[in-house]
């Protein structure tokens, strides 16, 4: 089969046209012919070895959609030709074929997506709604604040969290022009990261939001903790602009009633998938509806999967990208 596959970390370079056996599904697993793959941050992270050195030629990729090719053994509800969408823990998905589990398969008639979209949806959207919802707890009337707010799962946060009752939802960029885009898709206001936390606690009359969602990390997300209500909590989930670890101090939680809280998709499918296949249908099935939209920016060839995590771990990006393997 045609693939992307790297062999060393390194910068997008490292990523390579290659011809792979194709995979066979063990049990409890699905085999699909990829139709779209999305391009996310945690790709750029496998490549740079935040997963571990890869073991020879290593396929990344963690969603995708496509037709059931072949099932494993002990697979039901599902059938060869069905159009899926998937999560895809061990990545796989910049390939003509991919192996899922099948809990983390989703039939495309139960959630009324079409393959395109349903090949940038999965990871970003379980993500969004796993953090606001699992990790979040949010509430009606909550207040939220979203940093990396044009990017997809941004894009993604703000719709799922008016869905889910929040009363008002604010987010931060780096650009005037990502703010510009980032306003479609109902935030009350986009602020520019720099100088954020002024602007928060003005917009919200001094009392600060019950949610932040931080995919940054560094000082955005130290300054995030001065802008919390009572109970507020910090949801980490991510660390794209790669600053070395915050060493916090546990009593200003405690005298200022914060809280911090992490969502990470990796550990969550292996400790309660059950929980990961409920974020992910109440998701699918949103943007199925159309509640939610998946702004899709950019498609590639899967070829082009360099150029599309360049401009991706540059920050050039706004909306999700896809890549166009067998579509």
């Amino acid at each position: 089969m045609k693939a992307v596959a790297f062999k060393e970390i390194g910068g997008p370079e490292v990523l390579r046209p290659v011809e792979l056996p194709a995979p066979e599904p063990g049990p409890g697993e699905v085999l699909i012919r990829v139709a779209y793959a999305g391009v996310n941050y945690g790709e750029v992270q496998h490549r740079l070895g935040d997963f571990g050195a890869p073991e020879g030629e290593t396929v990344t990729g963690l969603e995708a959609s496509g037709t059931v090719a072949a099932l494993g053994e002990g697979v039901t509800g599902l059938a060869p030709g069905e159009e899926v969408a998937a999560y895809l823990t061990d990545g796989g998905g910049y390939a003509e074929y991919a192996v899922a589990p099948a809990e983390f398969v989703f039939s495309l008639a139960e959630t009324g997506l079409d393959l395109r979209t349903a090949g940038a949806a999965t990871l970003v959207l379980t993500t969004a709604y796993g953090v606001l919802a699992g990790a979040g707890r949010i509430a009606p009337g909550d207040t939220v604040l979203v940093h990396a707010a044009a990017g997809g799962v941004g894009s993604a946060a703000a719709q799922l969290a008016r869905s889910l009752g929040a009363a008002a939802v604010y987010g931060t960029v780096s650009t005037k022009e990502k703010a510009e885009y980032a306003a479609r898709f109902g935030y009350d206001e986009v602020f520019l990261r720099d100088g954020f936390a002024d602007a928060v606690r003005e917009a919200t009359s001094g009392r600060g939001v019950d949610l932040v969602l931080d995919p940054v990390g560094g000082p955005t997300r130290l300054a995030s903790f001065e802008v919390l209500a009572p109970f507020g909590r910090v949801l980490v989930y991510g660390e794209a602009a790669r600053h070395p670890d915050l060493t916090l101090p546990v009593l200003p939680v405690w005298k200022n009633n914060r809280v911090l809280g992490g969502y990470n998709i990796g550990d969550l499918s292996r400790r309660d998938p059950d929980a990961v296949r409920r974020h992910a249908l109440a998701a699918l099935r949103l943007a199925g509806s159309g509640a939610v939209r998946i702004d899709i920016t950019a498609e590639y060839d899967l070829t082009d999967a360099p150029e599309a995590q360049r401009i991706l771990e540059a920050g050039e990006n706004t909306g999700k990208a896809v890549l166009r393997v067998g579509a």
